[in-house]
């Protein structure tokens, strides 16, 4: 399998081009309450809080984040969204088990996180700082100072990882907030990826992704050489999710346009003042 993004490079600041790789997909198999549209990109729970697992229709390539975004909520539940990935292929389970924790990681070769509303940072390991790590919330750096993120030996994008609000009447004041990413990782329009990265000794290591930070290697020693499915269970309080798609390569000069014009204003409402189309306001705004 070729790799997703590209290895880090500190001397480029953009990096090479390189091929993208296919889009994302959900599989055909998974949970009974699950309907996933015909473009394969949305999936969402229709009943209950259970049997909401879903898979990516292809393994992931190392590197490629798997990246959803939560778009419906529904209250009443206790629990939220869990993402990770499998060594199964979900063409061959019999059935599709009713929760991914723990029933389908009780199949095996299936390495699945709980995502919370706090605390989904992973300790560096023989860090004397690991538990205050854990626990400090980070200031993420400004995308046009630093636009990829870099988990191991890859370089990611991180424009389209990062949730964003609704733009609105106090939208500047939660735009604030956002750049501490105090976004919950619960909350609707907040963005999860998974992703892998192989290791010199055949294995790899699994990396949750909130909101364009890495919540660094959440599970260790997965098999690298057998393909993995990404696996996200619509689970009690996430009701829907869909699909967002990365670049990999080069910044679109859209991308660009937008990071300088966004860097240039103070917050995103002053975008409507702009003599551009809505459909540019709307994607200089996230929408």
């Amino acid at each position: 399998m070729a790799a997703a993004s590209e290895p880090v490079d500190s001397g480029a600041f953009w990096g090479p081009v390189r091929p993208e790789p296919p889009p994302t997909r959900f599989h055909r198999v998974h949970g009974a309450n699950i309907r996933v549209d015909p473009s394969g990109m949305r999936a969402t729970r229709v009943e209950s809080f259970a049997h909401g697992v879903c898979f990516s229709r292809e393994p992931l390539a190392p590197g490629q984040v798997f990246l959803v975004e939560i778009e419906e909520k529904e209250l009443g539940w206790c629990g939220h969204l869990r993402l990770g990935l499998t060594a199964l292929d979900p063409a061959s389970l019999a059935a599709v088990p009713e929760f991914s924790l723990p029933d389908l990681v009780n199949l095996g070769h299936t390495w699945v996180f709980a995502i919370t509303r706090h605390h989904n940072r992973v300790p560096r390991e023989d860090s004397p700082e690991a538990e205050a790590e854990a626990a400090a919330p980070s200031r993420p750096p400004a995308l046009l100072v630093e636009p990829y993120l870099c988990i191991e030996q890859f370089r990611i994008p991180r424009d389209r990882l990062v949730g964003r609000s609704r733009p609105g009447l106090y939208s500047h004041l939660l735009d604030q907030l956002y750049e501490l990413n105090v976004l919950p990782p619960t909350a609707r329009r907040s963005r999860l990826g998974v992703l892998f990265c192989p290791r010199p000794d055949g294995t790899a290591n699994m990396h949750i992704v909130i909101n364009g930070e890495d919540m660094g290697p959440s599970a260790r020693g997965l098999p690298a050489a057998q393909p993995l499915y990404a696996v996200v269970d619509v689970f009690a309080s996430t009701k829907s999710v869909r699909l967002v798609q990365l670049e990999y390569g080069l910044p679109s000069l859209q991308t660009l346009c937008r990071l300088v014009i966004q860097r240039s204003l103070v917050h995103r409402l002053a975008i409507d003042g702009l003599h551009l189309p809505k459909e540019l306001k709307d994607f200089c705004k996230y929408e």
